[in-house]
Formats: structure tokens, C-alpha cells, sequence
């Protein structure tokens, strides 16, 4: 592509912003400033109505109730035509004590609530692309479908911040959905190259793909690889014939729900309990949970079976390649070594 082209279509990029649900919605927010502004209102208009007899009428000399309603809106509305005044020194006493600190709460909620509406957008906008532009080390889903959806509730239900999480896809249902569980959400096509610039996709913790069709989520793993060469990436994939594909594009794991589902049913035939416990390693509901960790500098020099965290090991990972509790290599942990344990879920949240 030639410069002048590249340049132009760079223009051409429009910046999109993150959005966050607010804890507090506008209509409750409205509904609850209206509400204690005519509860404001109408202990104005009950005191007035009180002591209606220190009110004069220039008009018929006569203070009707809906004279009160009316000199209690010019009243907190400070806009005083003078049609009608307190005349005794105890109605003047109760504008000054009681009405104008009323007046008073009743304008700072009119402008609060002009605030919210003006101010504090704008703010929030400027808030997102703030916190947007310092992204680093947060988790990228990119599809929101079935496996998307489950694996943020499972990162949350982990003790992952959903602040830290960001989510794309290009369904607005599906946007509300992740928004309202409090993750950072962008609505757009996740294989595009500006759609993932914009969430910063190379600072990322690591990036989860689950677009439904195989083709598209090995086509944004090569967006996301290319875009971001040392992020680990995992990606769903329902064919088998696919899997080698996505690996090639990029993707550090891949995951087959026809496969695992195999694994389950196949472990149930083989005993009654082996699927009850494979599905107890992969929730963090269950009793216990494998975890995923480099190994800590005191186990360093130590077997696997003598983890610092208590844990049962299973296997590590040296320069790539996997060896089990049962190999030699695991008998002497080294500096750089990944750990894959089983450790119960007391343990998980102590640490």
C-alpha cells in the first residue's frame, strides 16, 4: 500500500470509545431527584399554607389555597412579582429559616440533575477514554455468544474486576448484556484492525476468541496475532479439522466443546465419578481447580510434589514442552518454569 493511501485511510479511522454501565441508573436517578424535590416543595407549601395569615394579597386581599401553591413556586423559584409578601415578622422569620434553605436544596437538585445530564456525560465520556487509553494487562473477549458470556462470569466468579475485562461483539444485545455485568464493552467488528487498536489489544493480559463460526474466530486470531505477536490467545473451536488452522493463525490454546463434551461422556462410561470431577477441576464452583502459575523462586531446586502453594502438580512447562509429575525433568524445578496444579478452592481464595 502506498503512503499517501495508507495516510488517508488512517484519517479515515474514527476513534470508539469503551463504555461502562453506571452503578445508578438515569431514570432512577431522575425519578429519585424529582421526588425529593416536591417533597421539598410541598413542606413549603404546607407551611406557607399554615401560616397563611402573615401573607398578604395586593390582588383581593384574600390567600386561598392556590394562592399558596402559587406564592410557594415564585417563592422557591426566586422569581417574587410581589403580588403576594409576607407581612408579619413570623412569615418573615420562616422564609429566611425554613423556606430559603429549601429554595436552596431545590436548586443545587435542578442543578444537579442538569449536571447528570450535561456535565457529567461529557465527564463519563472523557473518564472512558481516559481509562481506554492507560488499558494494560486486561482480558479481551472478542464474541459475547454462549462460551463468551460463560467465561466472564467464570473470570468474575474467580475474583477477576469486570473493569478489567473488555468485550466486543457486534450484537447491541449482546453488548448490553456484558455492559450490565459491569465490563468494559465496545460494540464493532472484532476482526478489523481499528477496532482492536482502540482497546490496545498489545497490552493486553490475554485475549479469549469465541465468534460462533470457526472462520471468523481464526480470522481475528490472525488480526489479534498480528496486532499483538506475544499475547496468548484462546479461541473456541467446534470442528476438529480446524483446530491445526487456529494454531497456525496464532492461538496459543484451543478449545473444542465437541471434544471436552467427548471427554465427559467418555469418562462417565468408564466410571461413575470421572466426569462429576472433571467438571469440578474446570468451574470455580467446585472443590477444587487447576491453576496455571510460573513457579515461585523458594521452589526453585524442589520436585513438583513439593509445592510451596500446597498444591498437587501435575505438569510443568520448560521452554515450551510439557512434562508430566511422572518424567524426570519435573524432579528439579528450574527458574522460568510453568506449573499446572491442582489446588482447593480454600486455597484458590487465600491467595
Amino acid at each position: 500500500m502506498s503512503q499517501p493511501r495508507a495516510s488517508k485511510l488512517k484519517l479515515q479511522h474514527r476513534f470508539q470509545p469503551l463504555k461502562r454501565m453506571s452503578k445508578w441508573p438515569i431514570w432512577a436517578d431522575v425519578i429519585t431527584r424529582l421526588s425529593v424535590a416536591f417533597f421539598l416543595v410541598g413542606i413549603v407549601v404546607l407551611v406557607h399554607w399554615i401560616d397563611r395569615a402573615g401573607l398578604k394579597d395586593s390582588h383581593d386581599g384574600h390567600i386561598s389555597f392556590l394562592d399558596v401553591v402559587y406564592f410557594t413556586m415564585i417563592s422557591v423559584t426566586t422569581t417574587g412579582f410581589g403580588d403576594i409578601a409576607p407581612v408579619s415578622d413570623r412569615s418573615r422569620l420562616i422564609e429566611a429559616v425554613i423556606v430559603t434553605p429549601i429554595r436552596i436544596m431545590v436548586l443545587f437538585i435542578f442543578v444537579g440533575t442538569a449536571y447528570n445530564f450535561v456535565l457529567k456525560r461529557t465527564w463519563e465520556k472523557w473518564r472512558m477514554a481516559r481509562i481506554q487509553a492507560k488499558l494494560t494487562d486486561h482480558i479481551v473477549v472478542l464474541g459475547f455468544g454462549i462460551s463468551g458470556s460463560e467465561a466472564v462470569k467464570e473470570l468474575i466468579a474467580r475474583g477477576t474486576d469486570p473493569a478489567c475485562i473488555v468485550v466486543i461483539d457486534q450484537s447491541p444485545s449482546r453488548i448490553a448484556e456484558a455492559e450490565a455485568m459491569g465490563c468494559n464493552v465496545l460494540q464493532g467488528d472484532a476482526s478489523n484492525d481499528d477496532t482492536l487498536i482502540d482497546v490496545h489489544i498489545a497490552r493486553a493480559q490475554s485475549v479469549l476468541v469465541s465468534a460462533g463460526r470457526d472462520d471468523t474466530s481464526i480470522l481475528m486470531v490472525l488480526t489479534v496475532r498480528h496486532l499483538a505477536p506475544k499475547v496468548p490467545i484462546s479461541v473456541v473451536i467446534r470442528a476438529q479439522d480446524n483446530e491445526l488452522l487456529a494454531r497456525q493463525a496464532g492461538a496459543n490454546n484451543v478449545i473444542n466443546p465437541v471434544s471436552f463434551t467427548g471427554l465427559l461422556l467418555a469418562g462417565s462410561a468408564q466410571g461413575a465419578h470421572v466426569a462429576d470431577y472433571m467438571a469440578d477441576l474446570a468451574a470455580v464452583g467446585g472443590k477444587v481447580q487447576l491453576r496455571e502459575r510460573p513457579v515461585a523462586a523458594e521452589e526453585v531446586g524442589r520436585s513438583l510434589d513439593q509445592l510451596a502453594s500446597g498444591g498437587r502438580g501435575l505438569r510443568i512447562y520448560r521452554g515450551g514442552k510439557p512434562y508430566g509429575f511422572w518424567e524426570a525433568e519435573t524432579q528439579k524445578l528450574q527458574p522460568g518454569d510453568t506449573i499446572v496444579e491442582v489446588i482447593n478452592c480454600e486455597t484458590c481464595e487465600a491467595d
